[in-house]
């Protein structure tokens, strides 16, 4: 295994998932807000969960979204 290539697919993994769930989830508090079904002051529970075939994995993180 070489582990910079890997380290590189990983990474190449991640941003992909970072842009794309950031721009998620801005779409979606807009039209809340625009929706009023949310408002500045708001606290919203997010959870990402990782599986990757093949490895037996699952990896959770939970966290708060603030809305100001």
């Amino acid at each position: 295994m070489d582990a910079d290539a890997l380290n590189m697919q990983i990474r190449k993994f991640l941003k992909q998932v970072g842009v794309t769930s950031q721009r998620e989830i801005e779409q979606a508090v807009q039209a809340a807000e625009a929706a009023g079904t949310i408002a500045p002051g708001s606290v919203l529970k997010a959870r990402m969960t990782l599986q990757v075939e093949g490895l037996d994995l699952t990896h959770r993180v939970d966290g708060e979204l603030r809305i100001e």
